[in-house]
């Protein structure tokens, strides 16, 4: 196998870039790092064609005494027993404006990757390498790094530049109208007669008889307050005139019937 990419960066900064663990796995695409694993280790994501395969593996980046660097990696993956397994040596060469990373080397690998066209596996080999050393030219250092990388001189007088800003900026006074005036004004109390601001006394009454009792009494207690049923009225005045009513009705028939007979003796 062999391929060549032209990125657009100096070789002085691909060597830093390829020197540190961590930015060459940030320049893996798609490689999601394990916990508590090597920096450039974890999973990845191939896809070929129409179908995807993950791995799961690790890969070491060493340089060598002629400026070139060796490429190892051994990967399974995570849905079979297929492995791959690549030895690579990557050369730098400096161009105009930029400089061509060359890649030479093997691959074997056994699995799903074989029963799929190798047009198809080729063009996302060359696709993943050119990603690969795309994103070696846009690695770029940790701010933490950057700052343990500055001169002492440097960082003293930054940290002078700061202390002077502050004390420039005068400092206001807290008054007590600055204080009374950053509090929020007290709302208005404003009485609302369209709707009761809080519950009945007679709902609050039954809701405080209700704790403390067991869902079976109060699924069958009868209702209170303003839920509880209207009595019926009571009928005093009307079984009062029925009572005097029925004697009355009485005495009058019997006088009836006297007159009657007295008339009848008469004839």
């Amino acid at each position: 196998m062999e391929h060549e990419v032209f990125v657009p960066v100096p070789v002085e900064r691909l060597r830093e870039t390829l020197g540190d663990p961590v930015r060459v796995a940030r320049a893996v695409p798609g490689l999601q790092q394990d916990a508590g694993a090597d920096p450039v280790a974890g999973r990845l994501k191939v896809r070929v064609g129409s179908h995807s395969i993950t791995y799961r593996g690790a890969v070491r980046v060493s340089a060598r005494e002629d400026g070139s660097y060796a490429v190892e990696g051994d990967a399974t993956e995570t849905r079979g027993t297929g492995s791959v397994k690549l030895a690579l040596t990557l050369r730098l060469r400096a161009a105009d404006d930029g400089t061509t990373v060359i890649f030479d080397g093997t691959a074997t690998a056994d699995g799903r990757v074989t029963e799929l066209p190798q047009d198809a596996v080729g063009s996302a080999v060359v696709r993943l390498l050119n990603r690969f050393a795309e994103a070696l030219g846009e690695a770029r250092e940790e701010p933490e790094q950057q700052e343990q990388q500055e001169e002492p001189e440097q960082r003293e007088e930054r940290e002078q530049q700061a202390e002077r800003e502050q004390r420039a900026e005068p400092e206001r006074p807290e008054t007590p109208d600055a204080v009374e005036a950053s509090e929020e004004p007290p709302v208005p109390l404003v009485e609302d007669f369209t709707e009761p601001s809080g519950p009945p006394a007679e709902a609050a009454h039954a809701r405080r008889t209700m704790i403390g009792r067991s869902a079976e009494e109060v699924d069958h207690a009868p209702p209170r307050g303003r839920y509880a049923p209207v009595p019926a009225p009571q009928t005093v005045a009307s079984g009062a005139t029925l009572r005097w009513a029925a004697p009355a009705a009485a005495v009058v028939l019997a006088s009836a019937i006297v007159v009657g007979r007295a008339l009848r003796k008469r004839r």
